[in-house]
Order: structure tokens, then C-alpha cells, then sequence
């Protein structure tokens, strides 16, 4: 454990950090796996789902959980996916 007074805080600030982080990326996740169910079970609020999803790993990137690039990757991605399927249901 850190014995000095700046260490200590550093310490709190960390753990505080690594909780937030830890949040942001729960919710990110989960938002990417709720896109996934309703693109499996061809769900027709598929759109909107995929626009909350985006918004989500942009603000996760945003605040440096995550890489933008792997933020970009991800949503080019899901984009690619939903905007198939999209085409497939208006077809």
C-alpha cells in the first residue's frame, strides 16, 4: 500500500478511474450485445438501437477507455451488419 500522502490519493484517484472505466465499458458492451440480439431476431427497432450503440462507443472513446480506433473498427462494423440487414427487411 502507498505510505505517502500523494500516493494515497493517487491510490483513490485510481480506483475511483478503474470503476469508471470499468462502468463505461459494461455499458458500451452491453449496448453492443443488445444490437446483436435485435439484429439476430430481426427487431424493427434495429436503427435506433444501432444509433444508441454508436453514441455509446463514441463517448467511450471519447473519454480514452477505449482506443478511437478500436471505436471506429467496432461501429464500421455493427454499421456493416445492421445496414445489411436494413437492406435485406426493405428488399
Amino acid at each position: 500500500m502507498a505510505n505517502h500522502k500523494s500516493a494515497i490519493k493517487r491510490a483513490k484517484q485510481s480506483e475511483a478511474h478503474r470503476m469508471r472505466n470499468r462502468a463505461r465499458k459494461t455499458r458500451m458492451k452491453t449496448a453492443i450485445k443488445d444490437l446483436e440480439q435485435a439484429m439476430t431476431s430481426n427487431s424493427p427497432e434495429l436503427a435506433s438501437q444501432l444509433k444508441e450503440a454508436v453514441s455509446i462507443i463514441d463517448r467511450t472513446a471519447s473519454k480514452g477507455v477505449i482506443h478511437s480506433n478500436t471505436a471506429a473498427r467496432k461501429i464500421s462494423r455493427l454499421t456493416r451488419k445492421a445496414n445489411t440487414l436494413l437492406a435485406e427487411q426493405t428488399a
